[in-house]
């Protein structure tokens, strides 16, 4: 877990058309906001670097004090249309001025407009559904039950292990964490349901064997059979790395489940709209998911979810069985709908894989200097992961990550704190309308940090 010290230190100024760092960090007077969040919330909440926020604009957040941060946060891969933007507000206000805050199950007019949109973007249109829901952790939990449900009514209990990864992240739920592949975070758990099981995943470098015969031995090794699977689950990256799999591999995966009439699930929650250069990013892999978890990135701003799914898997619950209290809620489906038609107005993908090409081999180049400390770069469009390693060794360095990570903020860069198995990815992710002048002014600023901790 990342650990970030309150006592200000005085900091160089920093001045640029994206930059403002005035006063030490963090700002002394915001101290007493960090004091007060202690008495009255869980330290799990802390954790992040240390800036109270009090505006955003575009690719930029900023503080009550002066200082001003170029964003590779957004939000953890929400803000892709960029903070605040106009339309998504107006959107917003517009819904507030008509007076529908909530609705529950009722029916309004804009879910209409948005399921149809999303249906739009599915894999086939005519066979797919979309179920509204306010968080990923719930749409991901929707996917475990409704291949568990499909499993059952077709073929009965037998057909019942819902396969994911090593390294996975699907939530912070029971069943999401149960799906998840980090044993750190099911400890609490107690006994586990021993249909859900973990395979390695093909990331090819802490797996350097990424065929998918490991995919077929470890289930043989944990005793189970193909046609006993329901469901198959997994981020389409990992959000550790983050980690892609292969085409190849993603191809085999498919060809497996249609073999068994296993439901195939990909957890689009941080990957989808936009982030790697796709508007969802198996596309990379040329697949088609029978359930899509989306979250995040549909609206760009408020919370709001989607499962999107196969007719035949989503009809089988009856009216008013499968239901959520705030789906489609309508300040967030307005958001939504305004984010929509700013990615086709503002070209969100197509710059996602533009600034993607400047972005990797700019962290590759950064990595290469100090092979024995940055184990590998993984990344795809506007999403990004620098791996912090023990010198000569693959084993994670939360300190070192941490500490390029202070770095940055010290400098106006913000990130959130690093993640992975051992909290040793840097992990970049900035929204969707950042310029290359940004780009490439954020990747300036980050070499520095590197240079500065690890030497030049």
């Amino acid at each position: 877990m990342a650990s970030y010290n309150l006592k200000p230190v005085k900091v160089p100024t920093v001045k640029t058309k994206y930059r403002t760092i005035k006063t030490p960090i963090p700002v002394p007077e915001s101290l007493p906001i960090f004091k007060a969040l202690t008495n009255s919330e869980p330290r799990s909440m802390q954790g992040q670097p240390p800036i109270v926020w009090h505006s955003a604009d575009n690719f930029t957040v900023s503080d009550k004090w002066g200082n001003r941060w170029l964003d590779w946060s957004s939000c953890v891969l929400v803000s892709n249309a960029g903070h605040g933007n106009k339309a998504i507000k107006d959107a917003i206000i517009a819904k507030v001025k008509q007076g529908l805050l909530s609705t529950y199950v009722f029916v309004h007019e804009d879910r209409v407009k948005l399921t149809k949109a999303l249906q739009k973007l599915s894999p086939d249109p005519s066979n797919y559904h979309v179920f509204l829901l306010s968080t990923g952790s719930e749409a991901t939990e929707n996917c475990i039950k409704l291949s568990k449900t499909y499993a059952l009514e077709k073929y009965g209990p037998r057909k019942k292990y819902f396969i994911t990864f090593d390294g996975a992240f699907h939530g912070r739920t029971m069943g999401a964490q149960l799906a998840g592949g980090l044993e750190s975070q099911k400890k609490w758990i107690g006994a586990r349901d021993p249909s859900f099981v973990q395979v390695p995943f093909p990331d090819g470098y802490r797996n350097t064997d990424t065929s998918f015969d490991v995919f077929l031995a470890s289930l043989k090794k944990q005793g189970v059979r193909p046609t006993d699977i329901a469901g198959v689950m997994s981020e389409t990256y990992q959000g550790i790395g983050p980690n892609f799999m292969s085409a190849e591999y993603a191809q085999r995966l498919e060809a497996f489940c249609r073999k068994y009439d296993i439901v195939l699930i990909m957890d689009e929650v941080q990957a989808g709209f936009g982030r790697t250069g796709k508007m969802f990013a198996f596309q990379h892999y040329k697949i088609t998911p029978d359930l899509i978890a989306c979250g995040k990135g549909i609206t760009s701003s408020l919370p709001l979810a989607a499962v999107i799914g196969r007719k035949d898997i989503m009809g089988l619950y009856a009216p008013g069985s499968m239901t959520s209290t705030h789906s489609a809620s309508p300040l967030c489906v307005a958001a939504a709908l305004a984010n929509l038609k700013l990615y086709n107005k503002l070209k969100l993908v197509q710059n996602a894989a533009a600034m993607g090409k400047i972005l990797i081999p700019a962290l590759h180049k950064i990595q290469q200097k100090h092979p024995d400390r940055l184990g590998c770069v993984f990344g795809k469009g506007l999403v990004a992961g620098m791996l912090a390693v023990k010198p000569g060794t693959k084993n994670p360095d939360p300190e070192t990550a941490v500490a390029i990570n202070v770095r940055c903020f010290q400098k106006g860069l913000l990130m959130f704190a690093p993640v992975g198995s051992g909290g040793e990815c840097i992990k970049i992710a900035p929204p969707l309308t950042i310029t290359k002048e940004a780009l490439k002014e954020g990747i300036s600023v980050l070499n520095e940090a590197v240079e500065e901790e690890l030497g030049s």
